[in-house]
């Protein structure tokens, strides 16, 4: 490996977390999700956290947790509204390829069935369609690869991911890809 990191960015329920642990299992690199990062260091689930304290301190407890984040050769699940931070995402572009998982919205919405314990950072009297729609731009805008997942596996998408990474991690060149 050459350091470079892989960062999975997308909507909650797109695989992140799923497919970083695989990923890196395939790849051989360390896999991080920083939501359990975040758990860890507030003792506290996601959504006792977003219940006690409110979505904008959550935020700003996710944008700290990412930005300490110093690794090499890792895959990172990050949560869902860690695109809201530029600071965050800055430090992630660093040494890292940030890999937009899309999905589209029906399978988002079949796939979170405990949106009330999620830990979804939604503002008051926010839909998680509206949500949707409000991250689908930045998620666009800042991934280096997007890998469209509707449709398919697990192991297709873990295969497909793994091929369009290849020329970017065999690249010596420190710049980004």
């Amino acid at each position: 490996m050459n350091g470079k990191n892989i960062v999975f960015i997308g909507m909650p329920g797109s695989g992140k977390s799923t497919l970083g642990v695989l990923l890196a299992k395939h790849l051989g690199m360390a896999f991080l999700d920083t939501d359990l990062i975040i758990q860890q260091r507030e003792g506290r689930l996601l959504q006792s956290i977003i219940d006690q304290d409110g979505v904008v301190e959550f935020l700003q407890i996710e944008a700290a947790v990412v930005q300490q984040i110093r690794v090499a050769d890792t895959v990172i699940a990050t949560g869902g509204s860690v695109i809201y931070s530029a600071p965050a995402i800055e430090q992630l572009r660093r040494d890292s390829i940030l890999v937009y998982l899309q999905l589209s919205y029906p399978a988002i919405e079949q796939r979170i069935q405990n949106m009330a314990s999620r830990g979804i950072a939604l503002a008051e009297g926010q839909q998680l369609v509206d949500l949707y729609h409000e991250r689908i731009p930045l998620y666009e805008a800042n991934a280096d690869l997007t890998m469209p997942c509707d449709g398919l596996s697990v192991d297709e998408l873990i295969f497909k991911i793994s091929d369009l990474l290849k020329p970017l991690l065999a690249s010596q060149d420190p710049t980004r890809p």
